[in-house]
């Protein structure tokens, strides 16, 4: 690439790319305003190494490469952001595209550069199945690094909007590709971040290369309606600042835009005309003190009438990103709908820039303010997430729910303030007190009233959370959490639940083998299980003893390969052990095995029944009355069934299906299920078909404890006066 890399730093002088001297020189002009002279020439020797590494290569445009990182640093410094990462903008792309490697940068840059442009540098080395997974593993490399250093984010999103910026050259399906990520990730990444100014252009050139049509009819639209609205939009201008004068206030009164993806945001999501968003007349008042912002509010509301319930004090209580402001909407002239934001110089700029406003970066020993305090937050809540996933995919999917921008706030029973996404139930809140509080919960209490876990919370609630000792999630909960918090940790709960039950659930396949020939597992060498191991290419016995619960492995041939070598011995194994294997030496089930043994909904078993298992892959044991039609139609392998009986301390509830023939009568429907009540039975689902508008078939699901259980049941039934005939369905 026409670059040596251990050649002195002094020594780098610009390559031949057809860029004109000046482009540097003016950038580093730009800097004087706040960096000192060696931090400058350190992002100059950073520019001229990345123009000799990206000599010969060019953007899509025909540009000289060089010009993208020049562009990328200047976006950092219009945030006046720090010289380090003004370098690492300049080189992000040398790791990537050069083949120069991260020691190369670190010997002429330092570690922290180095470690700021791997970062952001894609894994080029290695073979993804699919787009999704490449994505999915580049992100996940990037939360990682930038979880150490924020500002590898910051490079990443000045990088992206300078794409972003210059989409036109690519073909129409990359750059809807590239518009669908910055929309699903970069964008709300840069508002968690409080970046508001980026987020917004992110979704503004995202809306415009995912729909061109539809940006260019609202952005014509716009322009339309903003001249016809320009003079009573004057006329609310002057009377909110002659406002300020009268009541000797000092700030600033301005018009506020609506972002084209904004407002088709709202056309979708609140099914509303382009005529009513644009009714509605947007200003912004900065002034100098949160207590002038407050004076400013009584003002306005004495000058205009507010609507009810449409007021927000964010200054008070910020939102999660940091942003604080008065948010109020008013009854203006003749009617029309005024939104007004309150707010000082500083929230300004916050609210603009986010965690890059007036940058100075912080480390670890350095006392950090509120909004770093609360990016910090977020990205350990990140890396948490990350540990859990099971995967990159789920981690990104995780990543992105937790990314949603609205909040809901929460009240502890103690007054603390939580802030959760909106859409959050007791369970989210749950695991945003803590994780153990959210693995052990039970039930809730909202303003002091017993709620379903599952509802959605309103901002201003109080949440109390009841736990009990030795509760566990439930698998149900993934159906109606909000968070990425609770579903990651929900996620990895049950994953490790299912293997430890996977193991346990193995050794007794595998002990039930060995048994026929009279050994046991912990007869066996550690040297020989190795070996195993090794064949199988696995590094410890418990995964494989997870394989054979979950029926990945057979547990017979593991066997054989456990106690016999050469060929001969092994087919004699293999013969005996098979035998056993369909031996009558059942295997007891004691219905606590958990979610590795399950029991077909086919044919329901319950304890008393003849049954049989079936194993099948990544499924572990499922059960099946003997006589089961389903199964018996089914191309099953004989090597995956398995005799089993009922263990004689047989444990829990299991499904049945009655179908209960009646005659019509009022209340008969109650009477079934107070009887089923009677015989400490419950109910799962009761439905009822009528037939010739006298007999009634009620299919009733219930669960009981046994076949005993059943018959006393079935028995209480029949003594109800207009039952005919019940009948236990099976298949």
């Amino acid at each position: 690439m026409g670059i040596v890399t251990d050649q002195s730093p002094a020594t780098l002088q610009p390559a031949e790319t057809g860029l004109v001297m000046s482009d540097i020189e003016a950038f580093a002009e730009r800097l004087n305003s706040y960096l000192e002279p060696e931090q400058i020439n350190l992002v100059r020797r950073a520019y001229y190494y990345a123009e000799q590494a990206h000599d010969g290569q060019t953007r899509r445009s025909g540009e000289p490469y060089v010009t993208h990182p020049l562009a990328v640093a200047g976006i950092l410094a219009e945030m006046h952001m720090d010289y380090q990462s003004l370098m690492a903008a300049m080189l992000h792309d040398v790791i990537e595209d050069t083949g120069i490697p991260k020691t190369a940068l670190e010997k002429q840059f330092g570690a922290t550069v180095a470690e700021l442009v791997d970062g952001v540098s894609k894994l080029t080395q290695m073979d993804f199945e699919t787009k999704a997974e490449a994505q999915a593993e580049n992100f996940q490399k990037m939360a990682l690094a930038m979880a150490k250093d924020i500002r590898v984010i910051l490079v990443k999103l000045a990088d992206r909007l300078h794409n972003m910026r210059t989409l036109g050259a690519l073909r129409p399906d990359k750059r809807r590709r590239i518009a669908k990520e910055t929309l699903e990730i970069y964008a709300p990444i840069a508002h968690r971040l409080g970046m508001h100014t980026l987020s917004t252009e992110f979704e503004d050139l995202g809306f415009k290369a995912m729909h061109p049509m539809r940006s260019t009819m609202i952005d014509r639209a716009v322009r339309s309606a903003r001249g016809h609205r320009k003079e009573l939009l004057n006329k609310i201008l002057d009377a909110l600042q002659a406002l300020l004068d009268q009541h000797q206030l000092p700030g600033k009164v301005m018009g506020r835009e609506k972002h084209l993806y904004g407002i088709y945001q709202k056309m979708r999501g609140k099914r509303k005309a382009f005529s009513d968003i644009m009714d509605v007349y947007a200003f912004r008042i900065i002034v100098d003190t949160p207590d002038t912002c407050y004076r400013v509010l009584g003002a306005v509301h004495s000058l205009y009438k507010p609507f009810p319930g449409r007021f927000k004090d964010y200054i008070a209580i910020p939102k999660a990103n940091g942003y604080q402001s008065l948010h109020t909407t008013l009854f203006g002239l003749h009617g029309v709908p005024i939104e007004i934001q309150i707010r000082t110089e500083e929230m300004e700029e916050t609210a603009n820039s986010g965690i890059a406003a007036h940058w100075l970066y912080k480390s670890k020993d350095d006392v950090i303010n509120g909004h770093h305090a609360r990016t910090r937050k977020w990205l350990k809540g990140v890396l948490e997430m990350q540990e859990r996933a099971g995967n990159s995919l789920e981690f990104i999917e995780n990543v992105k729910i937790d990314l949603f921008p609205d909040e809901v706030y929460i009240f502890t029973p103690k007054g603390r303030i939580m802030e959760l996404a909106k859409g959050s139930t007791p369970v989210d809140f749950a695991y945003a007190v803590h994780t153990d509080i959210g693995n052990s919960c039970i039930a809730c209490r909202v303003n002091r009233r017993l709620a379903p876990l599952s509802e959605p919370l309103q901002s201003g609630q109080t949440v109390e959370i009841i736990t009990a000792p030795g509760a566990r999630p439930n698998p149900a909960w993934l159906t109606f959490v909000t968070t990425g918090k609770a579903r990651s940790n929900i996620r990895h709960f049950l994953k490790h639940q299912r293997h430890a039950e996977s193991v346990a659930l193995g050794e007794r396949l595998l002990d039930k083998v060995l048994t026929g020939f009279e050994t046991r597992l912990a007869d066996i060498s550690e040297q020989r299980i190795n070996s195993v191991l090794a064949e199988y290419g696995l590094e410890l016995m418990e995964d494989l003893l997870a394989d054979i619960g979950l029926g990945n492995r057979m547990a017979y041939v593991v066997a054989r390969r456990l106690l016999l070598n050469d060929s001969q011995q092994d087919q004699a194994a293999d013969e005996h052990a098979q035998a056993e294997y369909e031996s009558d030496a059942a295997l007891a089930v004691k219905g606590t095995e958990g979610m590795v043994v399950s029991f077909a909904r086919c044919c329901n078993p319950i304890p008393g029944d003849p049954i049989i298992g079936l194993t099948s892959v990544g499924r572990g044991l499922e059960i099946h009355q003997e006589n089961c039609r389903d199964l018996s139609q089914r191309k099953v392998q004989p090597d995956s069934t398995l005799q089993l009986t009922w263990d004689k301390d047989v444990s829990g509830e299991f499904t049945v299906e009655l179908q209960v023939e009646l005659e019509q009568q009022r209340g008969i429907i109650a009477q079934l299920a107070t009887s089923t009540n009677m015989a400490d039975a419950s109910i799962d689902k009761i439905s009822v078909d009528e037939r010739d508008g006298r007999i009634s078939i009620v299919q009733l699901v219930v669960r009981v404890r046994d076949r005993l259980h059943l018959s006393q049941l079935i028995k209480r039934l029949r003594a109800l006066n207009g039952v005919m005939r019940i009948t236990r369905l099976k298949n």
